[in-house]
């Protein structure tokens, strides 16, 4: 089938890879995660917001590489002669159709099923039903899934950091040093127990394996 890219068709495409990135890959539960860590370790900025973004962004991209490349294989394929809007509605299908199997492989159902009971209050009179079947149903139902999960993750990792953070208050209060930020003592030992376990190899490790093989 002849096929013409147009500044339209690219930009469509670029925005939609754009959209599917941010709300349709791990990057929710990886960015989260990352800075429920960096806040146990008691570090403010370090590392800094970029640099998790951009780590979240590539992990993103290596979990979600055969399903993006996927999308991509499906976009070159269909007509790019956009000429109406069932033509961009095609577009759109073909494109997402990858990305919709991946989160309905990593998304609860439960949420899926509130999201469905909800619409019925909202949209009511509008005449239309939603299913868990239908995309505006299952975006929602993914990143609440990622979310939920990201903090189960998080809770699971401050608490060691807790327990550091614990230890060296009881043993500053025990030598009369109740004057001394346990902070100064405690980031230290935080890092030194993070470096000592290889905890960024861990950590990515860890979320990559927790998706499974990408069918």
């Amino acid at each position: 089938m002849e096929s013409h890219a147009t500044p339209l068709v690219i930009g469509t495409m670029a925005g939609f890879l754009m959209f599917a990135m941010l709300t349709m890959t791990a990057f929710v539960k990886l960015s989260v995660v990352l800075m429920i860590v960096r806040q146990a370790l008691g570090l403010q900025q370090v590392p800094n917001n970029m640099i998790i973004m951009a780590l979240s962004i590539f992990l993103a991209i290596f979990i979600s590489y055969p399903v993006i490349a996927d999308s991509i294989a499906a976009l070159t394929e269909v007509n790019t002669i956009i000429t109406t809007t069932q033509d961009f509605i095609v577009l759109l299908e073909a494109g997402s159709a990858p990305f919709r199997k991946f989160i309905a492989q990593n998304s609860d159902q439960v949420y899926s099923e509130f999201f469905v009971e909800v619409s019925k209050e909202v949209w009511v009179g509008s005449g239309y039903e939603a299913t868990t079947s239908d995309f505006i149903i299952q975006i929602p139902t993914f990143m609440v899934s990622e979310l939920t999960e990201a903090f189960r993750i998080g809770f699971l990792l401050y608490l060691p950091f807790i327990a550091i953070d614990l230890a060296i208050t009881a043993i500053l209060m025990a030598l009369g040093m109740q004057m001394m930020q346990p902070n100064i003592i405690a980031v230290p030992f935080k890092l030194l127990t993070f470096v000592f376990v290889d905890g960024w190899s861990r950590l990515g490790e860890g979320l990559i394996v927790s998706y499974g093989t990408i069918q």
